[in-house]
């Protein structure tokens, strides 16, 4: 068995932070974590790629 270790932006961590809290408040707090997790996937997108 092979364990990597990954090093995350602050962002990233954020990102799967909030989807795992995104899938603990569901129905309740839905539309804004959604709506904040979309926000984070663009910003993702638009970030140039590290080397």
């Amino acid at each position: 068995m092979t364990i990597y270790t990954l090093e995350l932006s602050e962002k990233e961590f954020d990102f799967i932070e909030t989807l795992r809290n995104y899938k603990r408040s569901y129905p309740n707090g839905e539309p804004n974590i959604r709506f904040y997790l979309n926000m984070l996937y663009a910003e993702m997108l638009d970030e140039p790629l590290e080397d």
